[in-house]
């Protein structure tokens, strides 16, 4: 049996495509468990009237995503657990059939499927997830890559080896690097597609990069440890801004020139730099040496 994790704040109307697209769902041996943090727009009276084998709500302020996740956890009666967001629209009957396959190996942690951005995704939000996501083989260069927003992975193991409930960002990203560092795999599916993405304005910028950089210099902080080269990179303002933002505004360009969208071309290295800074600046305030 598969237990299918929803977490849902003012998703409207993307839950009601996402639970179409569960119902309709090849393999059908599974149960939901929906938790909703406050939502105002709706997505709350829709859940309670879908009826989900486990609902309950928690107060907006009390939202800490490894707390949440290791309590809807607790609820969950399948061998598998299925995360999916309330805004992740599976985009065909065999979504999951195809993300769960891979977890009868046994080396295998979990798996995480492709999300492609929705219709109104800003250009460069198209790039970044072309690039993340696609065929696999750009994320397979960097260091780590992981996304918890559609994933499965096998109870046992996310029982025995808990999410971090101590950060607010990147719960994911802690989880599969420490099972990463225990010798299991973390596989991409790319035939299990779903749909998701969020153009982010200023302060969604600032409060997301912000947030995750504070979350990765306690992930890789025994990595920093070991390698000063790769501290020296991530904590230099050169190496962890100037630079890559440079390079990822140049693909910018490329890539609106070939989608016909130079209009967005004055906005990429305000963009890039600005998802640098925050994410150099949260670094900086994670770092224990600096706490």
């Amino acid at each position: 049996m598969i237990s299918i994790i929803i977490r849902s704040k003012n998703e409207m109307p993307w839950l009601k495509y996402t639970l179409l697209m569960l119902s309709k769902q090849s393999k059908q041996n599974f149960e939901v468990i929906a938790v909703d943090s406050g939502s105002t727009d709706g997505s709350w009276e829709f859940l309670q009237e879908y009826n989900p084998a486990v609902l309950y709500q928690i107060a907006p302020e009390d939202y800490i995503p490894g707390k949440v996740l290791n309590e809807a956890i607790r609820h969950a009666k399948g061998n598998i657990i299925v995360f999916n967001n309330a805004d992740c629209i599976p985009q065909s009957r065999d979504w999951l059939k195809h993300l769960v396959r891979p977890l009868l190996a046994d080396n295998t942690a979990a798996t995480f499927c492709r999300q492609i951005p929705r219709l109104n995704a800003h250009p460069l939000v198209q790039k970044d997830y072309e690039r993340a996501f696609g065929d696999g083989s750009i994320h397979k260069t960097w260091r780590h890559f992981f996304s918890l927003a559609s994933s499965a992975v096998k109870r046992d193991l996310i029982v025995q080896h808990p999410f971090n409930e101590d950060i607010r960002y990147s719960e994911d990203i802690e989880w599969s690097w420490r099972m990463k560092q225990q010798g299991l795999q973390i596989k991409y599916v790319p035939e299990a597609i779903v749909e998701h993405s969020h153009n982010y304005n200023v302060s969604g910028l600032a409060k997301r990069f912000s947030g995750e950089g504070k979350a990765e210099a306690v992930i890789y902080h025994d990595l920093y440890q070991d390698d000063s080269a790769a501290k020296s990179k991530d904590f230099s303002f050169l190496h962890s801004v100037l630079l890559p933002a440079g390079m990822e505004s140049v693909r910018d360009i490329l890539y609106l020139i070939r989608k016909g969208q130079v209009q967005w071309i004055p906005v990429a290295p305000c963009y890039r730099g600005m998802q640098k800074f925050f994410s150099y600046k949260g670094r900086k305030i994670g770092t224990p040496e600096e706490k």
